[in-house]
C-alpha cells in the first residue's frame, strides 16, 4: 500500500461515494496508491441512521466491488411504489400510479441504512489496501504541474496526482478549487427518521404528493426482534420542518400520523428526526486540472425516487473506468484531456435527472386546482402504459443501455 503522504489518487470524504471510489480503483488496479481522508471516524459513520434507496445499477456495482453479499441481509428488496397527489387532510389518497418491481437487474431496489454500506465499503476498502485517515480533513491544495500538494486540519500534508472532492453538497473543496454551481433552494426541508409500526409494510414503498413537499416512506427490514419498521423522507417548507423536530415527540407524532396514515396500526418513531435544506444545484464544471468532483459535491437533487445517491454511484462507476483505463494505458490519471472524458460522460446524466426532480417537486409541491387536474391526468395515462412505465423504471435504475458504465452493468473495468 502506497503511503498516505503520497499516493495515486486522493479521495476527500469517506462516505458511500467517497468509499465506492476508493475500493473499485484497488480492486481493478491494485498499483495505483489510494488514500481517504474524512473527517468522521468509520465507527462514527457506521452509526448513522439515515435511510437511503439503492436502485440496480448500484446493487450491480456493489456486487461486483464484492460487498453486496456483507449488506444484502439488511437491505429491504421493494416490490411496489405507489404514487399518490392529495392534501394533508384528505379522508382518502387516490393511486395514480404504481411501479410494480423485483429483485432483478433491471428494476430492482432495496432500502438500507446508510451505516450498514459505510461499514461494509470501509472493511472491503481496507483489504483492498485503500489508507482511510479518519478524524482529519483536507482543507487546503494546490496543484504544481504534475501534482496536487493537498494540506489536512491535523497540519499533515499529501501529495497525489488526482485529488477527487467526495465532500458533501457544501464542498469546500469545490470552493477552493473556484468552481460554480447553478441551482435553487426550495426553502424546504427533508425530515428524515425511522418509524416503527404495528403491522409488515409487504416491502411497499409510498411516495405521496403532498402541497408542502413530497411524503415517502420506505420499507425497511425487521429488526432482529421482528419490530417492522420504514424509513421516513418528509419534505415541509423549511420554518415548520425546524419546529417539529425541534418540538416535542408527541406533536410530532401526531402530526406524522397525520400524514403517514394508520394502514400499518401503531406508529412510533425510533430515532431523533432530523431536517436537512434541500434544493438543486449543478457544479459549472465536474474538472479541473487534477481536481475532479462526486457525488453530492457535483450534484444535488431533490429526495424523489432516491436518485441522489444513485447519481453518486454512477458518478463513481464513471470516474473509476477513466481513471483505470488511462492509467493502463499509461497516461496521466489527472491530466485535464482525461478527466475531460469523465466530465462528458457524466455532465448531460446529471443535468438531466436535476432538471427532471425539480420539475416534478415544482409540479407536486402545488395546490393549483388546474395543475392537480393536469398531473393526476398524467400520471393516470403512464399508469395505463406498461412500456412507458419500463422506460422510466430502466431509466431510474441507472443501468440501462451501452451508455452505462461497466460497473453500473455489473461487469468488472
Amino acid at each position: 500500500m502506497a503511503d498516505a503522504s503520497d499516493v495515486d489518487v486522493l479521495i476527500a470524504g469517506g462516505g458511500q461515494v467517497g468509499l465506492a471510489l476508493a475500493l473499485a480503483l484497488r480492486r481493478a488496479a491494485p498499483t495505483l496508491g489510494v488514500t481517504v481522508v474524512d473527517a468522521a471516524t468509520v465507527e462514527a459513520r457506521s452509526r448513522e441512521g439515515r435511510a437511503s434507496t439503492i436502485v440496480a445499477g448500484g446493487q450491480r456495482m456493489l456486487a461486483e466491488l464484492g460487498v453486496w453479499p456483507a449488506i444484502a441481509d439488511a437491505a429491504e428488496p421493494v416490490t411496489a411504489m405507489v404514487v399518490t397527489d392529495s392534501r394533508t387532510g384528505d379522508a382518502v389518497r387516490p393511486v395514480f400510479l404504481t411501479f410494480a418491481l423485483g429483485e432483478d437487474a433491471d428494476g430492482g431496489a432495496w432500502v438500507i441504512g446508510d451505516g450498514v454500506v459505510v461499514k461494509a465499503l470501509a472493511q472491503a476498502a481496507e483489504a483492498a489496501g485503500v489508507s482511510i485517515v479518519a478524524g482529519d480533513a483536507i482543507t487546503d491544495f494546490s496543484i504544481d504541474g504534475g501534482g496536487v500538494t493537498a494540506t489536512a486540519r491535523s497540519g499533515a500534508r499529501h501529495q497525489a496526482r488526482l485529488l477527487v472532492a467526495a465532500d458533501g453538497a457544501r464542498s469546500k473543496l469545490r470552493d477552493l478549487a473556484g468552481i460554480a454551481t447553478v441551482g435553487v433552494s426550495y426553502g424546504q426541508s427533508g425530515i428524515v427518521a425511522t418509524v416503527v409500526h404495528e403491522r409488515p409494510h409487504g416491502g411497499k414503498a409510498e411516495e405521496h404528493f403532498l402541497p408542502g413537499g413530497p411524503f415517502a416512506t420506505l420499507p425497511l427490514c425487521s429488526t432482529p426482534d421482528g419490530k417492522h419498521r420504514s424509513s421516513l423522507v418528509w419534505t415541509e417548507p423549511t420554518e415548520i420542518a425546524e419546529r417539529l423536530v425541534s418540538g416535542d415527540a408527541f406533536t410530532f407524532r401526531l402530526e406524522l400520523e397525520r400524514r403517514f396514515g394508520h394502514r400499518l396500526g401503531a406508529l412510533e418513531v425510533a430515532d431523533r428526526p432530523r431536517a436537512f435544506p434541500l434544493g438543486v444545484s449543478l457544479a459549472r464544471e465536474f474538472v479541473r486540472p487534477r481536481f475532479a468532483l462526486v457525488g453530492d459535491a457535483a450534484h444535488t437533487v431533490p429526495p424523489i425516487a432516491g436518485q441522489g445517491l444513485n447519481l453518486g454511484y454512477r458518478d463513481v462507476a464513471a470516474l473509476a473506468e477513466t481513471i483505470v483505463e488511462a492509467h493502463r494505458l499509461g497516461l496521466d490519471i489527472g491530466a485535464t484531456a482525461v478527466l475531460d472524458r469523465y466530465q462528458r460522460w457524466r455532465r448531460y446524466d446529471t443535468l438531466e435527472m436535476a432538471l427532471v426532480c425539480d420539475g416534478l417537486n415544482r409540479l407536486f409541491a402545488n395546490d393549483n386546482p388546474a395543475l392537480r387536474i393536469a398531473r393526476d391526468v398524467g400520471l393516470g395515462v403512464v399508469d395505463r402504459l406498461p412500456w412507458l412505465k419500463r422506460f422510466f423504471i430502466g431509466e431510474a435504475s441507472g443501468a440501462t443501455g451501452g451508455k452505462a458504465p461497466r460497473l453500473m452493468r455489473g461487469e468488472a473495468i
